[in-house]
């Protein structure tokens, strides 16, 4: 009998994720920073969830996609139609009309568009102590803490009386004027060091400085905060009560980065969940018909519960689920059942990396390395797995064939380790319908963070994921 080799027998036997960009082939290094590039452009134009929509609906009007509208007038769609289905402003869908009925079930990447941030409140403007400052209310969750004293950018849409839809976004151009959240001087922050971190800063205290110089002129009480409506006055032809119907979001000011002295990673606002959102963008822009109908789908809310018209628990995908079959001459309602119950979907979201600064949060056997490639989350939740999809064994390996025969590089994660904490995606929402859905995305550093951080090769791999998913 020969003797066993040990380090045959390993390979053979064992599992070890490793380094993506050792798995590089070719040129595939050129690709990965030519895809960061465009990536950083796409997160420069979409620091919002509406901006994020404009911008693929751009990209998709660009490669041939005509809206829902439209193919609605023509009165029937054929295996190739490049439809987009816009959901005000703020969600949208591509599909890409496969050779197959509808019925038989899609192909789906779902993300979201909407990230961390203050929102204004409806009457936000207001003066104390000399200054002119906004009231916010945070969206999602965050770390008060980390929005002091960070340079803010304003961008939203104002709605005037005369019904004008006014889009703002200052604080961006290297000219405009930038807002930010004071905080305490150490020397008169005894107090507020012995409080809890979660504490020293609280939701209240999210104020917005924007601005100092009075109004000249008249013996009237607010001239700062007067001397600010003015100018917003001159500039954009608003008035306070306009702050009421308005949605304006503060966000960090500035542009995409790239991080380290190699360039591989990129720091940026929103990547939680942007960058699973271009991913499947670059991927179904690049398809042909294939036998399933493929969908990007883009939605907004997730950070907040996925509620509302705009976000997955609305109806909005599955009526334009039922608009398309319609046109293929499938009108019951079984048909828009079956569809979704045929589907096989990838929910894509963001996974939390390993972080060598905190490394107790993570079990390191099953957490997500940056640089490993995309994750795959058989569940997530949060406390005994509450709220998890927990996708079934027969799909994972289903993905797993898929991948290992692309030479995507992957690898498993979760949100953190049992009883440390969670989270959830809107897996579980497309479950529902009976579809197959897997949690898989990019793993990132500093989550929910004011700047986020990604590397670019687990970017190119989930790029790489989704395509070859959506091909099958």
């Amino acid at each position: 009998m020969s003797e066993i080799n040990g380090k045959e027998l390993q390979k053979q036997l064992a599992k070890e994720f490793s380094s993506a960009w050792d798995n590089l082939k070719d040129n595939e290094m050129t690709e990965v920073f030519n895809l960061s590039e465009d990536y950083k452009l796409f997160m420069d134009r979409g620091k919002t969830e509406r901006e994020s929509v404009k911008e693929i609906m751009t990209r998709a009007k660009a490669a041939g996609f005509i809206s829902l509208t439209e193919a609605l007038a023509k009165g029937s769609i054929t295996a190739g139609d490049r439809i987009y289905a816009e959901n005000k402003g703020k969600a949208i869908a591509l599909f890409i009309i496969g050779q197959e009925d509808l019925h038989n079930g899609m192909r789906i990447v779902g993300a979201h568009l909407d990230a961390p941030r203050l929102d204004l409140k409806a009457f936000p403007l207001y003066e104390d102590g000399g200054l002119a400052l906004l009231k916010t209310h945070y969206y999602g969750g965050v770390k008060k803490y980390q929005w002091v004293a960070l340079p803010l950018a304003l961008h939203g849409v104002i709605i005037k009386n005369n019904g004008e839809k006014l889009e703002i976004v200052i604080g961006e151009d290297e000219g405009d004027p930038v807002f930010y959240i004071s905080d305490l001087l150490p020397h008169l922050a005894a107090d507020q060091m012995t409080k809890k971190m979660s504490e020293g800063i609280t939701g209240e205290g999210l104020n917005i400085l924007i601005g100092n110089i009075p109004f000249n002129g008249g013996d009237i009480s607010d001239k700062v905060k007067l001397n600010v409506l003015k100018l917003l006055n001159e500039k954009y032809g608003i008035v306070e009560e306009d702050f009421t119907v308005a949605e304006i979001e503060a966000v960090p000011a500035g542009r995409a980065r790239d991080v380290g002295i190699d360039r591989s990673m990129v720091a940026a606002h929103g990547h939680d969940d942007r960058v699973c959102s271009y991913a499947a963008l670059k991927a179904v822009l690049e398809l042909e018909a294939q036998k399933s109908t493929v969908v990007g789908l883009f939605v907004d809310k997730e950070e907040v519960g996925s509620m509302g018209n705009t976000g997955m628990q609305s109806a909005f995908f599955e009526n334009v689920v039922a608009e398309l079959l319609e046109l293929q001459g499938q009108t019951s309602h079984l048909h828009v059942r079956r569809a979704m119950m045929n589907s096989k979907v990838l929910s894509g979201d963001v996974m939390p990396g390993f972080d060598p600064n905190y490394p107790d949060v993570l079990d390191k056997r099953n957490g997500a390395f940056i640089g490993k490639g995309v994750t795959i989350a058989k569940y997530t939740g949060a406390r005994g797995k509450g709220g998890t999809n927990d996708a079934n064994a027969e799909f994972v390996g289903e993905i797993r064939t898929l991948f290992n025969k692309n030479d995507v590089v992957w690898q498993v994660g979760e949100l953190g380790k049992v009883d440390q904490g969670g989270g959830g995606t809107i897996a579980y929402m497309l479950a529902n319908y009976g579809a197959e859905v897997l949690d898989c995305g990019t793993p990132m550093l500093s989550m929910h963070a004011p700047v986020e951080l990604v590397s670019k090769v687990d970017l190119y791999m989930t790029y790489r994921a989704y395509k070859a998913f959506y091909i099958g």
